[in-house]
């Protein structure tokens, strides 16, 4: 498996997304309760966690403390979090972490990626590669409709 590749191709799919948001998307519900911001926001929590954990395989340092967020409120904490920050920040918040991701990520060897075992906290029968396509690759695609959606609401008002 190519990480990089599936990486960029995630993130690829949600930057034509953001692309069609207009000014008047952002407050637009998405997901629940959540508007294209809140989802926005908690898609660049997500990736900016995931450039932490990668940190933690080079030894780099954390640029955060998301890694050791509570699993269980993590989502509605981190949108919270964001809620009133202004859009941009949100973009610039997902874009400046998944260069970040990019960047460690293409330092990993590949050996790292496979080797089974190397994060006990998501399963030990998973690897890294694991973790990318199904938490941070899949994450993206499971949300990309909810913004679809949230644009297509929009459009009909």
């Amino acid at each position: 498996m190519n990480v990089i590749d599936v990486l960029t191709f995630g993130q690829r799919d949600i930057e034509h997304l953001l692309a069609r948001i207009g000014a008047d998307d952002w407050d637009t519900v998405a997901l629940g309760t959540w508007t294209t911001k809140d989802l926005v926001g908690h898609l660049g929590a997500f990736e900016v966690r995931f450039a932490d954990l990668l940190a933690g395989f080079l030894d780099e340092p954390l640029a955060t403390d998301l890694t050791r967020a509570d699993p269980a409120t993590f989502n509605d904490d981190q949108a919270a979090v964001r809620r009133d920050w202004p859009a941009q920040a949100i973009l610039d918040e997902l874009h400046g972490a998944f260069q970040r991701s990019m960047e460690l990520a293409r330092r990993i060897p590949g050996e790292t990626w496979t080797a089974v075992g190397t994060i006990p906290w998501y399963g030990l029968q998973y690897a890294l590669d694991d973790l990318a396509v199904y938490s941070i690759y899949g994450h993206k695609r499971e949300h990309g409709p909810q913004l679809e959606a949230a644009l297509e609401r929009r459009s009909r008002v």
